[in-house]
């Protein structure tokens, strides 16, 4: 059992929502967006998924990969990220953290050593948006090996041909991708997610967790209504970029995080 089951397990128990709240490691630096993250907790953040900056980020719009390339400019690294993950385990050890990126940079360190500093840092799962199931061997099964969660992503072009294949190897939880297209792109819609997060349902007993193009509280809460949770990522890092302090951009979280708890 991981933290991340542990949560799942906790927020069905008590019939609540997850809330899972996207940041860029290092964005705009280390100290501002570390303080962020140790924040996000009390904002009413469930699960906390973190980004690797990476030079060529092609699942994510504009607003992502700009912090990327702040945070990238600031000398945020992999190891960087990983020492963010052990600074918020100091005073947090409860709370999942899913590191979000590419497998370029983890290849690049070397898989098991990788594995190794992530689990001791306190990383729980990852998600790994360009290597498809039939790489599974590369990072899924030695994450698994590692007791690290690997979290696909579904899409609306995931065909029930497709579907068992993404699902085969993976754990925590499935997080659906709401929208064809890179990040912020669209808003997302409660009437064509339902169907979608049945479908997948009833496949697998993970929890199904919805992301890309929720920007406001009652989109999270229409979202999250359908499905086990909802995720938001560029309508933070938005925030982070506009210089806003940083109790600022936790009210605006707070305000999201509620939302998708009224679900």
């Amino acid at each position: 059992m991981t933290r991340i089951d542990d949560r799942f397990a906790r927020l069905r128990a008590e019939r609540r929502k997850a809330f899972v709240a996207y940041i860029m490691a290092g964005d705009p630096d280390f100290d501002r967006s570390l303080a962020v993250m140790k924040g996000l907790p009390d904002a009413g953040v469930d699960v906390i998924e973190l980004g690797m900056p990476f030079t060529d980020p092609m699942a994510d719009g504009p607003t992502i990969q700009l912090a990327g390339q702040r945070a990238l400019a600031g000398g945020q690294t992999l190891q960087r990220t990983l020492d963010m993950v052990a600074e918020f385990r100091k005073q947090d050890t409860e709370t999942p953290i899913v590191m979000m990126g590419y497998y370029n940079p983890i290849y690049s360190r070397g898989v098991e050593t990788f594995l190794t500093d992530a689990k001791a840092a306190g990383v729980d799962g990852l998600i790994v948006v360009d290597l498809p199931p039939e790489e599974d061997d590369e990072l899924c099964i030695p994450a698994g090996r590692a007791d690290v969660n690997f979290i696909r992503l579904a899409t609306p072009t995931t065909d029930n041909k497709r579907l068992p294949k993404v699902l085969e190897n993976t754990s925590g939880f499935v997080y659906y991708v709401s929208i064809t297209g890179i990040t912020g792109a669209a808003a997302a819609q409660a009437g064509d997610v339902a169907p979608e997060v049945t479908r997948i349902k009833s496949q697998t007993d993970l929890p199904v967790i919805v992301g890309f193009g929720i920007t406001t509280p009652d989109a999270a809460q229409a979202i999250a209504g359908v499905a086990d949770g909802c995720v938001v990522g560029s309508a933070i890092v938005a925030e982070i970029a506009s210089g806003k302090p940083v109790d600022q951009v936790l009210d605006f979280v707070r305000g999201l995080a509620d939302g998708a708890h009224r679900a």
